[in-house]
């Protein structure tokens, strides 16, 4: 299975949860690409649950930056890369200072990391730009960046989907579950 599927939605939407029955069907030699950090209490506990809900059968791989490279390589050793998440990584690139054309061009080598992947991949993102418009300008830039980098992925993606109240709704190709 090489499939390639986005999965995006609001906060607790059930997106990671959609993308996790993904993976855990695509094979038994699944790897997590977490791009997290447990900076604080709150993200520890956040990233503890995420554990224990993944069980056995999983190899955890962190990276808050360099996730093109991280999943090109996770992915000569997996059946299926779950990455979790784009909105995560794009908030790590923004707090290592990093430009808005650095930050897409490392959405456009993440692009085609998936796109060579050998594997299933499940990429997983949050839909932040059907709220208001933030009232300060990192705020907008970080909805805007973010809208840029789920375009790129959603067009790699063989499939998208929106995942509303746990209701997985498909966008772009079909449910693979």
């Amino acid at each position: 299975m090489t499939r390639k599927i986005f999965v995006t939605g609001g906060c607790r939407s059930g997106k990671s949860a959609y993308a996790q029955r993904f993976a855990e069907a695509a094979g038994p030699r699944r790897a997590y690409l977490a791009t997290s950090q447990a900076l604080d209490d709150e993200m520890r506990e956040r990233i503890r649950i995420h554990q224990d809900s993944r069980g056995e059968g999983w190899r955890t791989v962190e990276e808050p930056l360099a996730v093109a490279e991280t999943l090109a390589a996770a992915a000569t050793e997996a059946d299926v890369v779950l990455l979790d998440c784009i909105t995560l990584w794009i908030t790590n690139c923004l707090m290592a200072d990093m430009d808005d054309a650095k930050i897409l061009a490392r959405a456009d080598e993440l692009a085609d990391a998936i796109a060579a992947a050998p594997c299933a991949v499940a990429v997983v993102s949050n839909e932040v730009g059907s709220g208001i418009v933030p009232d300060n300008a990192l705020a907008r830039r970080f909805r805007d960046l973010a809208g840029a980098v789920n375009q790129r992925m959603a067009t790699q993606a063989d499939t998208v989907i929106l995942c509303v109240s746990g209701i997985p709704l498909a966008v772009k190709g079909s449910l693979p579950l």
